[in-house]
């Protein structure tokens, strides 16, 4: 890539991360993104607020303390231990932000090149804080950080992402077109519903922690959902599919609205209380994921819909 001015850099960045690349190409960093993204959504999950494990020495803190217990870099382990840690709390809630994001821009699709390179800060700073402590393994952070700026760097958002989507045509026939992309989001929420409100057959439908969507073994979540949560996400999914069909704007910012609220509900309640919807961070990101795709494919479903009436008018 040629060196860029500061504003043509920055124009670049908020850029689709669309061109012309080979079919195989586009597919190949489309499944890279989603892979990143799904990392990033199980991970969120056992970030849990308020104290993010300080209590206890474990979770977030225990790993961001090994920055100064086993340190790679003095300078950052000094950071760590003069600013980090007696800020705990803000750090965590500034770390969960981060990574909430890095999921549902990754696996949207929306802004890759800005998330990707977040996502090259994010995997250093934590290959700063635990690459030395016993039992880790270095190259894990060095492929987190190569994969991500293989995304910067490639066209990794035409494929099957929101960037794709409000391209203006660029890569068309790449680039999956905005009816079709929220009909898929639509499926992909609809059936994540079917799946929980099916394993959450017989519980209470308030029950404090849902069915899970996944789990630690494989380390791939979609989070969980209890029996209210899992017709929550029928609902999103069917308003998404019903706005995609319809191409109504107003049915896709009605799902978004939905989804934003189920989220802001379970990142409220979650550090003091048991969420109604019996979910978890993950949860909560899945949610903003639906709400994202709806609200940026609204607009251009109103477009192609105003398009079409004017085509056969």
């Amino acid at each position: 890539m040629p060196a860029l001015a500061p504003s043509t850099a920055f124009r670049w960045l908020l850029a689709p991360a669309t061109s012309a690349p080979h079919r195989g190409n586009a597919i190949a960093l489309a499944a890279l993104r989603i892979l990143l993204g799904l990392l990033w959504l199980y991970n969120v999950s056992w970030k849990r607020p308020p104290d993010f494990g300080r209590s206890s020495g474990s979770g977030l803190y225990g790993f961001t303390k090994d920055a100064v217990d086993h340190p790679v870099f003095p300078p950052y382990s000094w950071i760590v231990d003069t600013l980090v840690l007696p800020n705990f709390a803000a750090f965590g809630w500034m770390v969960l932000i981060v990574e909430t994001l890095l999921a549902v821009l990754l696996l949207t699709g929306t802004f890759v090149r800005i998330a990707a390179l977040v996502g090259v800060g994010q995997s250093l700073a934590i290959g700063l804080s635990v690459a030395q402590t016993p039992g880790e393994w270095p190259w894990s952070y060095w492929l987190m950080i190569g994969a991500h700026l293989v995304l910067v760097l490639g066209v990794s958002g035409a494929f099957l992402a929101v960037d794709g989507a409000r391209a203006d045509g660029r890569s068309a026939a790449l680039t999956t077109p905005p009816v079709r992309l929220l009909q898929l989001w639509g499926v992909v929420v609809g059936v994540a519903g079917v799946v929980a409100l099916l394993l959450g057959v017989g519980s209470s439908p308030f029950t404090a922690s849902g069915a899970a969507l996944g789990g630690s073994g494989l380390s791939i979540s979609l989070g969980r959902y209890n029996l209210v949560a899992a017709v929550l996400l029928i609902v999103v999914a069917a308003l998404m599919v019903a706005a995609a069909t319809l191409r109504r704007s107003m049915l896709a910012m009605a799902a978004a609205g939905i989804a934003v609220l189920a989220a802001l509900s379970l990142y409220v309640q979650l550090p003091w209380t048991d969420p109604l919807l019996g979910g978890n961070n993950t949860s909560a990101a899945f949610l903003l994921c639906a709400a994202l795709v709806s609200a940026m494919l609204a607009p251009l479903l109103h477009a192609r819909s105003g398009q079409e009436a004017h085509a056969h008018s």
